[in-house]
């Protein structure tokens, strides 16, 4: 009874509005079978009823739809340099604004920051929308993890190794938190929000998320890769030269130190994207600033952003090769400027896959406002609440 309750869920968060007798159906079960499993959810406030439908004979079919304005889950993206937190519905539609402030490399600090400004947005969102239940705190993290105990196994850019967030942020908030590698989020996120995509059928996609590092997350036939030791897809962590710029994860060469925001930056200031500003400005300095400096014709902008876009393309032909996906999704600051360098990447993905039908890859830009790994960190309580076998 409990899968076919999540199969219901399911089957209206992706195709609501939809009627019961749509629902039995899709299920392949008695309409009055079905009704018995939406009255439950009906009941326990899962779903409501909205308009009526047409019909040429017998009764108007009441359609139903997820109902998300009582129930919420808080995303947190935490970066190197900064953490972001929102509140999201239960289709991880943003309820208020997004908030930063920032990352304490020491994990208790950090926990206890991120728990001051999660009980504040929810105290917030409280007081302007009446009382809405929390169904937890999803997380996305720079690094590897485990994912049975969800601990950080290693994450470069904060100098972590084997660093238990989880379990104390749920004891300080009194809240279930979910924790998982900001690329295998944000492709959770991907495949979850598709409706009747073509690429869905499968589930071969990978999600690359460009930030102060390097995120990858690949879906096999609808299964998140993760490898034996959990750090299957960590291609930011390939070399494109041995002879290349420092990792943060102390190697040399890497995909990362190439393409990751730090190294744009980097390359437009010529310093080492290890290296600390040289002066306060530059500190606060953004891709995005990068961006509006190239828009306005600044020759080292332009250079700095196409050189990323090349090696982009580059470590992609490498993903491609290995993966041969269906669609590729990109995300972070940079796609910005889109315009910009989507020449570059297709110029250089096309010198190095191995056939012309795997430099025609399907890339889709996702876009900085749809927040796609705070997207990815609201999935992570969302979603499970919607898991089900899939129905043809």
């Amino acid at each position: 009874r409990d899968i076919n309750r999540r199969i219901v869920l399911n089957l209206v968060r992706a195709h609501q509005p939809i009627s019961r007798a749509d629902l039995a159906r899709m299920m392949g079960m008695r309409r009055g079978a079905v009704s018995l499993i939406v009255n439950d959810l009906l009941g326990s406030k899962l779903i409501f009823e909205g308009a009526t439908g047409e019909t040429l004979r017998g009764r108007k079919p009441t359609f139903l739809y997820i109902d998300s304005k009582r129930r919420t889950v808080v995303a947190a993206d935490i970066r190197a340099s900064e953490t972001f937190v929102m509140v999201a519905d239960l289709l991880g539609k943003p309820l208020s604004g997004v908030s930063s402030f920032p990352t304490s490399r020491d994990p208790r600090q950090l926990v206890s920051d991120l728990a001051d400004r999660v009980r504040n947005l929810l105290a917030e969102f409280g007081e302007r929308e009446g009382a809405v239940v929390c169904e937890g705190v999803g997380v996305v993290v720079p690094g590897m993890g485990e994912h049975s105990t969800m601990k950080v196994l290693h994450a470069p850019t904060l100098g972590w190794r084997d660093v238990d967030l989880r379990d104390p942020l749920s004891a300080a908030l009194g809240l279930p938190v979910e924790i998982e590698n900001s690329g295998r989020a944000c492709a959770l996120a991907q495949v979850w929000a598709m409706r009747g995509d073509a690429a869905s059928a499968t589930g071969d996609i990978v999600f690359i998320s460009v930030s102060d590092g390097i995120g990858v997350g690949v879906i096999i036939h609808g299964e998140v890769l993760r490898g034996s030791h959990n750090i299957a897809g960590e291609f930011g962590h390939v070399p494109l030269s041995l002879d290349g710029p420092r990792c943060s994860c102390g190697a040399n060469g890497c995909w990362e130190a190439y393409i990751s925001n730090r190294a744009t930056l980097a390359r437009y200031f010529g310093r080492a994207a290890q290296e600390t500003p040289d002066r306060p400005e530059r500190s606060r300095f953004s891709v995005e600033d990068l961006i509006q400096r190239a828009r306005a014709g600044d020759a080292k902008a332009i250079a700095a952003i196409e050189a990323s876009a090349r090696y982009l393309g580059l470590g992609l032909a490498s993903v491609i090769n290995a993966l041969d996906p269906a669609r590729v999704y990109i995300g972070g600051e940079i796609t910005s400027a889109w315009d910009l360098i989507e020449f570059p990447l297709r110029s250089a993905l096309a010198e190095r896959t191995l056939t012309r039908a795997a430099a025609d890859t399907d890339i889709r830009r996702v876009a900085v406002s749809e927040h796609p790994r705070l997207q990815g960190a609201a999935a992570l309580i969302a979603a499970p609440s919607f898991a089900a076998p899939v129905v043809a």
